[in-house]
């Protein structure tokens, strides 16, 4: 009897335990699914698309995962060196087409004074110059909504004003001695953009190429630069790459070629996925026996480290300056359909005597590799040519033997500090906070009229040197909280007053007056034009070394 009552309790309480056991179940089950999930989509395909999946079905609110990716992008790539860069469709719009040698816009350069955009110079030949913009004009409006305000920025105003060939853009302009805005529609255009700076005699028989990047255009550039001066009667040249960051390795090739005798190394690239490539010169160029100066400072990089080592490696010229960069990795650029761009670090380049001259980095650490120029700045690298690190550096030879170091830049064959005549607390402060520059924008807008009647940058150039502009920046300068300090301001004069000059003569007549008159007292070029006045720029004395003579 008591074992059939056991029995009969079990089978009525049976169906309940199953009943609980479902239900439980079920709801472990769905607390836990969506981790159960996750893990079977790491079974197959990669860990981001999973993550990226899991995001889109289980995140608390709804995402666009594209964005995501877009935001993930830069971070990830920066991760591999401190030259592997993703730019978003929105980044190419700006920076894209300028290696190319042409960007499309309306053909202004432009200043924001006061929150408003103003027209500093148009660009000969360009959309704007055909449409009546002129100096001075200011825009107001662009496509009849106010373009004006503290939240206006150059990279706004790039964006606004450059777009598709042929697009249209409506601009409102508030023009000097006109009451009402004058409405003007610019039809957008292909813009030139420049490598070449410059390119005269500072002395009789002697040439200046001042180039500040390598891109398409740039051999094109270089090469009429140099047909130019020849035509002048040069027969030595310097070629200026100071502050000039890189670009186009090809265009480096192909200028270092003028120089260089037939089958002569200029560089070589070699990496993990692309087996070495030598670069030959093919002995066509035009300068082979003429003297040469190649001139770099701490900002030179890339590219110009190539030209800079090709010369100095095959004793073709003299390097003079500062220590370059130390950038030795060739990035590819891969175009993606949406415009989006990835350049990413392919191999490595070497001088022809064999140095990478890309300076040490650690991955994840790249606050350190930016601080690099600072430290060099901090330790007197920049005063001193004893305070530059060589200990530990690969030791390489040129190819008449001269010793010369990789891991960290091109060192020049003749060391020029820094010209620091003239720079105090004073002048640091006032060309930080931009002043000297919109000091000279303000006396041009003013006196415009009166400075473009002058025939030549010369000819002004002897008139401002009699003008106050000095005592004008001092003026500018107070109201804008920095005091006049009559002592420092009186040794920083010569200084300002170059300073000032050369960028209000740009203002009217371009780069060429601009560089003849910031560049007349330079202590690198003088130095170089000395070596050359002297003869020790020839091949056959650098090999020798009699240089330093």
């Amino acid at each position: 009897m008591r074992s059939y009552s056991n029995k009969k309790r079990y089978f009525v309480w049976l169906p309940l335990w199953i009943a609980l056991g479902i239900v439980l179940g079920i709801f472990i089950g769905s607390r836990f699914a969506a981790f159960q999930s996750t893990k079977s989509l790491f079974r197959g395909g990669s860990k981001i698309d999973a993550i990226l999946q899991y995001v889109n079905e289980a995140y608390v609110d709804s995402v666009n995962t594209q964005e995501l990716i877009e935001k993930a992008l830069p971070g990830l790539i920066a991760e591999l060196d401190p030259h592997s860069t993703y730019f978003s469709a929105k980044d190419m719009e700006l920076v894209g087409d300028e290696l190319e040698g042409h960007f499309s816009g309306i053909g202004v350069q432009f200043v924001l004074r006061n929150d408003t955009i103003t027209v500093v110079t148009v660009i000969q030949g360009g959309p704007s110059q055909a449409a009546g913009i002129l100096p001075g004009d200011r825009i107001v409006n662009v496509n009849d909504s106010l373009f004006a305000g503290k939240e206006m920025t150059n990279e706004k105003v790039m964006r606004s004003l450059r777009g598709p060939k042929g697009s249209d853009v409506k601009l409102g302009i508030k023009r000097f001695g006109k009451s009402e805005l004058v409405n003007i529609t610019v039809t957008r255009g292909d813009i030139p953009v420049n490598t070449v700076d410059i390119a005269y005699q500072p002395v009789p028989k002697i040439g200046l190429i001042k180039v500040n990047k390598f891109g398409n255009t740039t051999v094109k550039e270089f090469i009429t630069a140099i047909s130019k001066l020849k035509s002048q009667g040069t027969n030595s040249f310097i070629v200026d790459l100071r502050q000039n960051t890189g670009g186009s390795l090809a265009a480096a090739i192909q200028m270092v070629n003028e120089f260089l005798g037939k089958g002569q190394l200029i560089v070589y690239t070699e990496g993990r996925a692309y087996p070495r490539e030598d670069a030959l010169a093919d002995g066509s160029g035009t300068t082979k026996t003429d003297q040469l100066v190649v001139l770099i400072d701490e900002g030179s990089a890339s590219a110009s480290e190539v030209f800079a080592g090709a010369i100095q490696d095959n004793d073709r010229g003299l390097i003079i300056g500062r220590r370059s960069f130390g950038k030795g990795l060739v990035q590819n650029q891969q175009v993606f359909k949406d415009g989006s761009a990835l350049r990413l670090t392919i191999a490595r380049y070497h001088t022809p005597s064999g140095r990478c001259v890309q300076k040490p980095y650690e991955l994840g650490k790249s606050s350190d590799y930016n601080q690099d120029l600072m430290n060099r700045y901090l330790r007197g690298e920049f005063d001193s040519q004893d305070s530059i690190k060589q200990a530990g550096e690969p030791l390489f030879h040129t190819v008449a033997g001269r010793p010369v170091y990789g891991n960290g830049g091109i060192m020049p064959d003749i060391f020029i500090p820094r010209d620091t005549i003239g720079v105090n607390s004073y002048y640091i402060s006032v060309a930080n906070n931009g002043l000297i520059y919109e000091s000279a924008f303000l006396y041009t807008d003013k006196n415009r009229q009166r400075l473009e009647s002058f025939k030549t940058w010369e000819e002004l150039d002897a008139y401002l040197s009699y003008q106050p502009l000095v005592q004008n920046l001092v003026s500018l300068a107070e109201n804008k909280g920095i005091r006049n300090r009559p002592y420092l301001v009186s040794e920083s004069r010569s200084l300002l007053m170059i300073q000032l000059k050369a960028n209000i003569v740009r203002n009217i007549f371009g780069d060429e007056g601009f560089y003849s008159i910031i560049l007349k007292d330079d202590i690198v070029l003088k130095k170089a034009i000395e070596l050359m006045q002297a003869g020790k720029a020839q091949p056959g004395m650098i090999r020798s070394g009699g240089y330093k003579k």
